[in-house]
């Protein structure tokens, strides 16, 4: 065998351990052994270079078979690689320092000043994740890559957001730019995209075959999951039905179109339709409105919840998912709204062959989810186990 296959080999082989130590863990080596048809030979061999890594660290527990003696197993060292996960918005980001397995170290949220240039915005984001570094005293050579999910189309090739409507930004090379602002390796991807791959990572989904995940916030999203793998289309912009038309004679969208579904759901929308009324700076003060009664909030809430049971709807009729995951302050943060949808919406809005073939879940990531699937975008796209 020539030296270039048996280095292919070795490459695949370690792979195959990590992956599962990663996600078997806590695990021996006998059972990984047993797992792979590996001698137990180039077990040790792989498990003591991942050692040697730092990815991997072994842990002592009592053996249930043998009295007085202790298993030596294998979990992944948390903390041993970090990434970065950031949520850009139209109003505000976050930056979210997340360890190994997911769990965030630190986050914290920032107002994004309207009307800020896309890259005012990226110095803005660089000094913000300096300062979270230096304060938590954050070991920045653990620190692989900073992963980035913002609203609209991306160019995951080079790095690119093509149009983000809520942002404003066309044609703006984040990518390189974060680079040379910040010094770490940097990926970006759709919001909705990100947090789908967390659900489907770390969330109450984990495992399923066909995910659905439907974002209800500063925009409207869809994402696709079958077997791990997020569907994309042509131009990654599968799953974009904020910009569907469901009223060619509606009002203006910030992507120039009229009648567009977000429109009629997505947060400020609500709250501009409120403002013709009253002044209203927040969805808790318009939900405040709709439980007193008030005729014109209840006629922009009704019509939201119609529309989210028609998207949803829509979205299972197209893609027939075995499971739908819903997320946003609408559906998360009010359960009136989210009883009604349940009850009443999708019971007239879905078709009746397909009422009983899904199971709909509230997004168990919650306001954190993107964060987090960034920085799974990150891990996925710079982590290196090879010597």
């Amino acid at each position: 065998m020539q030296k270039h296959d048996q280095d292919y080999i070795r490459r695949k082989n370690k792979k195959i351990v990590f992956q599962i130590i990663r996600s078997e863990s806590p695990i021996s080596r006998a059972d990984i052994a047993r797992t792979t048809k590996m001698s137990p030979t180039t077990i040790s061999r792989i498990v003591q270079e991942l050692i040697d890594q730092g990815f991997v660290k072994e842990m002592e527990l009592q053996s249930m078979s043998t009295p007085g003696r202790r298993a030596i197993l294998l979990e992944l060292d948390q903390t041993s690689v970090l990434t970065v996960g950031i949520e850009l918005d139209k109003s505000s980001f976050k930056i979210g320092i997340v360890d190994f397995e997911g769990r965030i170290i630190h986050i914290r949220n920032f107002k994004r000043e309207a009307g800020i240039s896309p890259d005012e915005s990226m110095v803005q984001i660089s000094q913000e994740l300096q300062t979270i570094i230096e304060q938590q005293k954050i070991d920045s050579n653990k620190i692989i890559g900073i992963g980035i999910g913002i609203p609209g189309l991306v160019n995951l090739e080079n790095g690119v957001v093509i149009l983000s409507a809520q942002l404003g930004w066309n044609d703006i090379d984040v990518v390189a730019k974060m680079k040379v602002l910040t010094g770490f390796e940097v990926a970006i991807d759709n919001e909705l995209k990100v947090k789908a791959l967390a659900e489907y990572s770390y969330g109450g989904v984990k495992g399923t075959t066909r995910t659905a995940i439907i974002g209800f916030g500063s925009g409207v999203g869809s994402a696709l999951v079958i077997d791990g793998k997020i569907y994309r289309g042509d131009t990654n912009s599968a799953g974009e039905i904020g910009h569907t038309i469901v009223d060619p004679n509606g009002v203006q969208c910030e992507c120039g179109k009229v009648g567009c579904l977000q429109t009629y759901i997505a947060e400020n929308s609500l709250i501009i339709e409120a403002n013709k009324v009253t002044p209203i700076s927040s969805l808790d003060e318009l939900f405040e409105k709709h439980q007193e009664g008030q005729l014109w909030a209840n006629t922009i809430i009704d019509r939201a919840i119609a529309y989210i049971g028609i998207t949803i709807a829509n979205v299972i009729s197209v893609y027939n998912p075995g499971t739908v995951v819903v997320s946003g302050n609408l559906v998360e943060k009010y359960a009136e709204i989210r009883s009604t949808i349940e009850q009443n919406e999708l019971q007239k809005y879905v078709w009746k062959p397909l009422q009983n073939s899904y199971r709909l879940v509230v997004s168990s990531l919650g306001s954190n989810g993107v964060v987090i699937g960034a920085s799974l975008l990150a891990q996925n796209e710079f982590l290196n186990i090879e010597i």
